[in-house]
């Protein structure tokens, strides 16, 4: 692994615009050449393989559990005050919450990529999860980047489910 002594801590926000102005114009650009099902079916493929990744990491560094993932990383994602969040259950089993703005939403659709933007950045949170901790499901039913009112997120233990 390469040293971090250099490394900048880059708010989410900026690296999700970062990662459009690249990805954007490629997957525009792929899916004109290739076919728009195909070339979306490999993004969200290789995004949710990077994502999954990226919440085994993130359980290394802080620990896996759904206390972890509220203070560690649910927190992290709106550090900048990117989300504008509505708590609805928050318990040792379950945290539901529904976002009613959401700033990656907004970039994505002043970029001119909000057709694009949950391939990007919403659907990466399921393989998230499963990284992070396969005892933890999401459950979603609407978001903002696909044009429904909120986001609504339910994080929850599998066995919670299972009672």
């Amino acid at each position: 692994m390469v040293a971090r002594e250099n490394f900048v801590d880059v708010p989410l926000l900026q690296q999700r615009e970062i990662e459009m102005k690249v990805l954007g114009p490629l997957i525009r650009a792929f899916a004109e050449k290739f076919g728009e099902d195909e070339v979306c079916r490999l993004v969200r493929c290789v995004m949710g393989d990077i994502s999954y990744k990226l919440g085994r990491e993130k359980a290394a560094r802080v620990g896996r559990g759904l206390e972890n993932l509220k203070k560690q990383c649910v927190a992290e994602w709106n550090k900048h005050g990117e989300l504008e969040e509505e708590v609805i259950e928050d318990s040792d089993e379950t945290l539901r919450f529904n976002v009613t703005r959401c700033a990656f939403a907004e970039l994505y659709k002043e970029l001119g990529y909000r057709d694009i933007g949950a391939l990007i950045s919403c659907d990466r949170d399921f393989s998230f999860i499963e990284g992070f901790d396969p005892d933890i499901e999401l459950i979603r039913t609407g978001t903002i980047m696909n044009g429904d009112s909120l986001c609504d997120f339910c994080y929850r233990k599998k066995e919670a489910r299972e009672r």
